[in-house]
This record gives C-alpha cells, structure tokens and sequence, in this order.
C-alpha cells in the first residue's frame, strides 16, 4: 500500500496494491498489521454502507463524545470527501482536507478521530462504505454547516445542479457556533 501525505498530517489517502486480469481485480483494503506500519493503528467495531444520488451532500457530522475515526472508500461512483479538523488543541484546527475517491481511483481515506466528514456525489450515484472506531452515538452527533464561508470548502458543486441534503445537513451550525473536540 502506498500512503499520501495531507496538508493535515493525520489524514492519509492510501492506495491499496490492485491485482487486475482478464477475470476483475483483487485488492486487500484492510489489514491491521499493514495499517499499523503506516502509522493507523485503529480497531474497528462498525461497518456503514451508504447509497446516495448525484448532487447528495452528506455531512459534515462528527461526535462531540465516542469520536469515531473512519477508513471510508467508494465501492461504485465518484464523491468528493472531506474532512475538518475540530480538534481545539490541534494545530490545523478548523483547516480541511478534501479528494476526490471513486471506484477507479480504489482510494481510501483515513480520517481520524476528532474530525467532522462529509462528502459530495459527483457521478450519478455512489455507493460509499466506511469502518468506524466506535460505535454510531446519536445522542452525541453534530453537524457543522457545510457552507460556512469561515471553512471555505472547496466542494466541486455543479453549476445550477439542486444541492440534495438531509433536513439535519439543512439545520447544521456554521464552524464559530460548533462544539469543538
């Protein structure tokens, strides 16, 4: 596997070895003794699935307690994945990263624990599938306003497109009113 550096250190896209022929390919996306080499050394206890349409923008959705660090990836389509930094301590806080991960590029993105995620559907659909560090705790959930001109996301939002969000998303909070890790 080969690990790309970000502008935020503890967010890495890894690009996993692909073995293609005439048959499909094979790739390995998850091996603890290999990640921990690479500095992940996390355990996973949830797997999520997510099918979203063209033009869905999920997130940006953290939580304030049970942080959960993610390893996410496209299995079919194209989505623009982001990740901010609400760690108060850190010294990117409030900076993101964002790339683009879809089924050809086979790319994986760690994002650690402390960070708000979204991403944007840039094909006509995406199915999108990531590990978690901890479990899904409702009751502890944010969301951060994906718009904020204070982060200044760079989303790759068609022109006249109809932006398709979740009333949550629709109600988030913009970055100065956020609860901060």
């Amino acid at each position: 596997m080969k690990v790309i550096d970000t502008d935020i250190a503890e967010v890495k896209i890894i690009e996993p070895r692909v073995f293609g022929d005439a048959r499909g390919f094979f790739m390995e996306t998850w091996n603890a003794q290999v990640f921990r080499e690479l500095g992940i050394d996390a355990t996973f206890v949830q797997d999520n699935h997510s099918r979203s349409v063209q033009h869905t923008l999920r997130g940006l959705h953290y939580q304030i307690r049970q942080p959960q660090g993610k390893l996410v990836r496209v299995t079919r389509g194209e989505v623009f994945d982001v990740a901010v930094d609400m760690r108060k301590s850190s010294s990117t806080f409030g900076q993101w990263v964002g790339t683009l991960l879809s089924e050809s590029n086979q790319r994986l993105l760690w994002v650690p624990r402390g960070f708000a995620h979204g991403f944007y559907v840039v094909s006509e659909s995406a199915d999108f599938q990531y590990k978690c560090t901890d479990f899904y705790a409702p009751e502890y959930e944010r969301s951060l306003l994906w718009s904020d001109p204070t982060l200044a996301i760079e989303w790759p939002i068609a022109d006249k497109c109809q932006l398709i969000l979740s009333e949550k998303d629709r109600d988030a909070v913009p970055f100065i009113d956020a609860e901060y890790l």
